[in-house]
């Protein structure tokens, strides 16, 4: 069965972009000229997903109207002769079939993707967290599916880090498989460095079979008190086989200031309306800042 769906959280409060999140999601924060979440809805489309769930809360209304339509929008645009400007606030009420539905209570990431049960049913399905922004040429997604249906198995995306920064992510203990995919033995959530079972860390981009949520249905409240998925995955070996998928490059987590800038900069760069005289700009702005 092919991955159509997909679930992505976008719930949590954002505190580390106070005060930029006190009045809207953090999800909403532009990203060049595109909030973050639409980047991670477009990453959802290209690989071939047309039903989108976002997991939201309170104060997160912004993240519906911007995927709704906006009539009154759409008119002054016409009257004003900006087509192109019009034709791409249409084509977002077109991405996809988008659905809502609210978390209610901040009880952690698992919690968060349980809700979503009734709308994902027996299907297979995406969970992409909208902190991670994916850099569209290495097509991590796409390959993640692909090699869902080649195994059928859940597929986890997996990076190095260096083992000092291992506590801040779920850490998986793995051996290597077909393909190019290591196979989980092992994983826990932010483990100290001392006990980290590899320097593999789980990040931000999964692909489930429906049986997850019965692995969440087991799962007791971890670390910080809160439902954890990574708790899950682990319930979930006992029965299934789980891959990672192992990457390198082409992540942004802009849940940190400094990831956050360094998207907005790379992903500039990379327009080719902005990216020539941008580099120019910053090649100068070094130069006058001797940092070169």
């Amino acid at each position: 069965m092919s991955v159509r769906k997909a679930v992505v959280p976008a719930a949590g409060l954002g505190t580390r972009f106070l005060p930029a999140t006190k009045a809207q999601p953090k999800e909403m924060l532009p990203v060049v000229d595109r909030p973050a979440i639409q980047y991670v809805v477009e990453e959802a489309v290209r690989a071939g997903i047309d039903d989108i769930l976002i997991i939201t809360g309170r104060g997160k209304r912004s993240l519906e109207d911007h995927f709704d339509r906006s009539i009154e929008l759409e008119t002054s645009l016409d009257a004003a002769g900006k087509l192109e400007e019009l034709e791409e606030i249409r084509r977002l009420a077109e991405l996809a079939d988008i659905h809502y539905v609210r978390q209610g209570e901040a009880l952690g990431l698992g919690h968060a993707v349980s809700v979503a049960r009734k709308h994902v049913g027996d299907h297979p399905f995406a969970v992409m967290l909208g902190d991670d922004i994916m850099d569209e040429r290495f097509r991590v997604l796409e390959q993640m599916i692909t090699a869902y249906e080649q195994t059928g198995s859940s597929i986890i995306a997996v990076k190095r880090f260096p083992i000092e920064e291992i506590s801040s992510y779920g850490c998986v203990d793995a051996e290597p498989a077909d393909d190019g995919l290591v196979r989980l033995r092992g994983i826990v959530e932010k483990p100290k460095p001392a006990d980290a079972p590899s320097d593999l860390a789980v990040v931000g981009r999964y692909v489930f079979t429906p049986e997850i949520f019965d692995a969440l249905d087991r799962t007791k409240p971890g670390v910080g008190g809160e439902i954890q998925l990574t708790d899950a995955i682990a319930i979930l070996l006992e029965d299934q086989t789980v891959h990672g998928f192992v990457f390198e490059h082409g992540r942004f987590d802009i849940g940190k200031k400094l990831d956050y800038l360094r998207a907005t900069v790379e992903l500039a760069l990379d327009r080719e309306d902005l990216g020539p005289e941008f580099a120019s700009y910053l090649a100068d702005a070094v130069r006058r800042r001797g940092l070169v």
